[in-house]
């Protein structure tokens, strides 16, 4: 079996609009090459992406999804947005929300889950953690990262701590089979709920 390395064809361009509005936060290579895999693991899936950025997230997770499978993805930053719609508006498979993501969270935690929730913002990481997990269905994923370090210059006040906290919550949670991946990468700590 031949393994795939190609990138998502619209990186390149997303990539280049990020550098040219100043973004320093997307997600990283290795981040994307797991996303794609655990979102081609889910055939017809729904997944949520929490934090779009300017989509290079949402690239790779596009990259492993197929024809069926349907991408949520969150951010409340209008420049960023524009940058993800203008690369990924065509794709009839993602919907892009402007909105808080706490907020977004909090309006659907009784509604229907997702197969892979990739948490890359503060919301659904350190704040509305419960109504991020809530939203992941059995056998389905919970994906964080930048749990092991912050692009230069870029690390909030608290995110160490932060950090701590939230390992020592996800951990502490029974009901999740876990791997950290916390040396790999930027960090990353993919949970499978049971």
């Amino acid at each position: 079996m031949q393994v795939t390395r190609q990138r998502p064809e619209t990186l390149n361009a997303i990539e280049a609009d990020t550098e040219a509005i100043g973004f320093t936060m997307s997600c990283e290579e290795e981040v994307g090459r797991l996303l794609r895999a655990l979102a081609a693991s889910k055939p017809g899936g729904r997944i949520l992406e929490l934090g779009t950025g300017t989509g290079a997230g949402t690239a790779w997770l596009l990259a492993g999804m197929d024809r069926e499978a349907t991408l949520d993805t969150v951010d409340h930053d209008p420049e960023c947005l524009g940058v993800a719609r203008r690369h990924h508006g065509t794709d009839p498979r993602v919907r892009v929300h402007q909105a808080d993501g706490g907020a977004w969270l909090t309006a659907r935690a009784d509604g229907p889950g997702y197969d892979l929730v990739f948490a890359d913002t503060w919301p659904g990481r350190f704040t509305h953690r419960d109504e991020a997990l809530s939203l992941v269905e059995p056998g389905g994923f919970y994906v964080v990262d930048d749990l092991a370090r912050q692009p230069e210059g870029m690390v909030p006040e608290g995110h160490c701590l932060a950090v701590e906290a939230l390992i020592a919550d996800l951990e502490s949670r029974s009901g999740w089979e876990r791997l950290s991946l916390l040396g790999w990468s930027c960090g990353v700590m993919v949970m499978v709920r049971r």
